[in-house]
């Protein structure tokens, strides 16, 4: 299999007067292929089942991997609970206090769902070769936030910071490895998701965040493979924080202003979002949805570097009308 060139595919986009889209999407698939979220969670074959249908279906400009972020909390020893047709959630709290994070040891990759999650990615870097596959993963800090609890590490940042920071750095080795074993599989990258960084001031976001996930990036982004970090928490005060990681591109949540979010990202580099997956994907009616698509796509049209997306995962029983009425009004503006 022949690596593709993920800095040439990125330069592509940008260069060509067409927009491209890449909705974060699984569940269609799934709900396709007659599965349940359990099944495409647990089982790395139904899920890449559901990633290769929805690449048969859809023009897509790459193919994405579920967003679930609860496997690596899952590897470390969290509690998950596993409904048969939502997305997996963390339980309760692994780390209750700083004294747990002294002793966490950071998993080997053969703990929890991984492996199917790599068998997964493989088989969609194999089966799909004409546009390139993203992985998913968690961000560091959100990563720490399911370990710790999302209120508590908000507090331990100020309380003990060298104590979130040994938490941050534990996070980060296992993170990087399982980027690593993605990279091994074949794919062209990984959407990583970093949500709960999106509650911080830019200041904390570098400290607590950026300056770890720039860490992995420095490891693991090269010419065959791009980070693209994803933070559907930021409002725009944190972008700045997200560009300083250096991802190779930015994927922003319908909570932001899209042009506010392009005004601050580079313009070489690719830049993602934003409709809203449940109140449009899933919720609108597809009139509703084709409007919206074309609106966004009116308010961003001088910035060549927009990729049009979902401002996150599309959720399970999105209508397939309303994911025909978003292709089919790019398909349109794009034609005019």
């Amino acid at each position: 299999m022949s690596k593709r060139n993920m800095k040439e595919w990125s330069n592509s986009i940008i260069a060509q007067k067409d927009v491209v889209a890449i909705p974060i999407m699984t569940h269609p698939g799934i709900e396709m292929i007659g599965k349940t979220v359990y099944d495409a969670v647990t089982d790395g074959m139904v899920q890449y089942e559901a990633i290769k249908v929805l690449a048969d279906k859809y023009p897509t400009a790459a193919a994405s991997v579920i967003m679930d972020l609860t496997v690596e909390a899952e590897a470390f020893g969290a509690e998950i609970v596993f409904p048969e047709n939502e997305v997996p959630s963390v339980t309760g709290r692994l780390l209750t206090d700083e004294a747990a994070i002294d002793k966490l040891e950071v998993p080997a990759l053969n703990k929890g769902r991984v492996a199917q999650y790599l068998k997964a990615n493989m088989l969609a870097a194999k089966n799909i070769t004409d546009r390139p596959v993203f992985a998913g993963c968690i961000g560091p800090y959100s990563l720490a936030g399911r370990l710790y609890d999302m209120s508590e590490i908000m507090m331990l940042i100020y309380i003990n910071p060298d104590a979130a920071s040994q938490l941050l750095r534990k996070c980060s080795d296992f993170i990087l490895r399982y980027c690593l074993a993605l990279k091994a599989t074949g794919v062209g990258g990984v959407v990583m998701a970093e949500p709960a960084a999106g509650l911080l001031s830019n200041d904390d976001c570098l400290r607590f965040s950026s300056i770890y996930i720039k860490g992995i990036v420095e490891k693991v982004q090269d010419d065959n493979f791009m980070v693209v970090l994803h933070n559907c928490g930021n409002t725009g005060n944190c972008t700045e924080a997200m560009v300083a990681t250096e991802a190779g591109a930015f994927h922003f949540g319908n909570k932001i202003d899209m042009v506010e979010a392009l005004k601050g990202v580079p313009s070489n580099k690719l830049t993602m979002g934003n409709l809203d997956p449940v109140s449009l994907f899933k919720s609108a009616t597809s009139d509703e949805m084709y409007k919206a698509t074309t609106d966004l796509l009116e308010t961003t049209k001088k910035y060549s570097n927009f990729v049009l997306s979902s401002g996150c995962d599309t959720p399970p029983h999105t209508p397939f009308a309303n994911i025909d009425a978003f292709f089919e009004a790019l398909h349109e503006y794009n034609k005019a």
